[in-house]
């Protein structure tokens, strides 16, 4: 895939490097089932990749004020955000540092203060301890100004409050390497949740972010998809970043596969939406489908300033194409110019067996847009109306009807990693990043391991 012709006088330094990275060494060797139901390994990622990593906590949209928090779940832990009256957001563990009750107990809301609500102690919104009752009757003297929150690093980026339960931990930009500047091309933090719902899914972690490491899946699992991207690793870019332990997988879109053969109608009405805002008839690239690709990017590149998108820092292939990163540990982004699917897996608390699974669609919207459909609420709503958070069981509760294709699969593998009857993968060369995966897992545990 060539780079594109400049674009507004930027040179590439500046943009998405598309040169297909140098393929690292994998060892092969078998992917085995009790990686997915051992609560030691459980233990063992907890201690040496949880603890040790970048991880999301949400969007900086959802803490707009001072006094604006936020609360996540990771594991056995509860991770509170806030912005206090600096305008600074900070993460901390969610516990009083009196007798260790949980903090706060609500997903979000906003206050002067953070209160327990066991003893009244009140921390500021910079974790400092301010007020305790009867503070002189504490025989080491009052508390106030000698204990604070404990604070964990903390730092906003592409739109995303990221936090890290390592106090050593290097910054972001260096733990994302070439993926920092490669997302951040998107302006994500222009970008507005529309969708968000979280399901405790009966599946380890792992297999989520194997799913996303893969292409392989596609045409069994989305069966409708080779109507409108190239599914085929032949002709699909796949890339890992050794040094980070992250991927990519740059798969063209607004274009049937290569392969495909008849059918076009269905392409044509996947596409109709997409295809009427920007002022294309598809019906025009009948005897020729696989030039609607390049039509869409001559168009977007043409009308998209007027219509309130800036392309002016992204390749023609990415007004298209399906740019997806798999970040070490458990983040998948999707990216198109104008949106992205968010996808992030946490472990269970308790139960290897177990996760929590989150699907978040962000959406660019023009300059001049008020209002965006809200899945949820199946209706058109204001921009400044927040999407609710839908949260439920697996198969309780929907993530799409794309994500719902690849969670039915996920039940079921589960109980198939169980089996006796499985001995260990056997993978494609196209499923490299899968086994890639894997192996910084173990680099994970066995560098942390060395260490203690």
């Amino acid at each position: 895939m060539a780079n594109a012709p400049l674009v507004n006088g930027l040179d590439d330094s500046n943009r998405i490097d598309l040169v297909k990275l140098p393929e690292p060494d994998v060892s092969g060797k078998p992917v085995t089932g009790e990686r997915y139901y051992s609560s030691d390994f459980m233990q063992q990622e907890w201690d040496h990749i949880w603890t040790k990593t970048w991880l999301i906590a949400g969007l900086e949209e959802q803490l707009p004020e001072a006094g604006d928090r936020i609360t996540c779940e990771i594991g056995k832990e509860s991770i509170l955000c806030t912005r206090d009256n600096e305008g600074k957001i900070r993460a901390f563990y969610n516990v009083c540092q009196h007798r260790g009750n949980r903090l706060v107990h609500e997903e979000s809301g906003n206050g002067r203060n953070l209160a327990c609500n066991y003893h009244g102690w009140k921390f500021k919104l910079d974790g400092e301890l301010a007020f305790v009752p009867d503070h002189k009757n504490f025989l080491e003297g009052n508390p106030c100004g000698k204990l604070r929150l404990k604070e964990l690093p903390c730092t906003v980026f592409a739109g995303f409050i990221w936090y890290s339960m390592d106090e050593d931990v290097m910054s972001l930009e260096e733990y994302l390497g070439p993926v920092y500047s490669q997302i951040n091309t998107y302006d994500l933090s222009r970008m507005k949740r529309t969708h968000w719902v979280t399901i405790e899914g009966d599946f380890n972690w792992k297999i989520v972010q194997d799913n996303f490491n893969e292409s392989y899946h596609l045409p069994f699992v989305h069966i409708g998809a080779h109507h409108v991207m190239e599914q085929s690793y032949k002709h699909c870019q796949m890339d890992i970043f050794e040094k980070e332990g992250h991927a990519r997988m740059i798969m063209p879109g607004a274009k049937p596969t290569v392969g495909l053969r008849g059918d076009f109608d269905t392409t044509k009405e996947l596409l109709k939406e997409e295809f009427e805002f920007w002022g294309l008839d598809p019906e025009t690239f009948r005897e020729d489908p696989q030039s609607m690709r390049k039509a869409m990017q001559k168009i977007k590149r043409e009308q998209g300033a007027e219509r309130g998108f800036d392309y002016s820092g992204m390749h023609d292939e990415q007004l298209t194409d399906h740019f997806h990163y798999t970040i070490f540990p458990n983040l998948s982004l999707s990216l198109k110019p104008d949106g992205c699917i968010f996808l992030k897996a946490t472990p269970h608390p308790t139960d290897p067996s177990k996760c929590y699974f989150d699907t978040w669609f962000l959406m660019w919207f023009p300059d001049n847009a008020t209002e965006y459909y809200a899945a949820a609420m199946e209706d058109m709503v204001d921009l400044d109306v927040k999407v609710p958070h839908i949260a439920g069981k697996v198969r309780e509760v929907s993530c799409g009807p794309v994500i719902d294709d690849d969670v039915r699969v996920w039940s079921t593998q589960q109980t198939g990693l169980i089996s006796k009857g499985y001995t260990g993968s056997y993978m494609a060369d196209q499923e490299k990043r899968v086994q890639f995966f894997h192996e910084e897992v173990d680099r994970y545990i066995a560098k942390g391991e060395a260490k203690g």
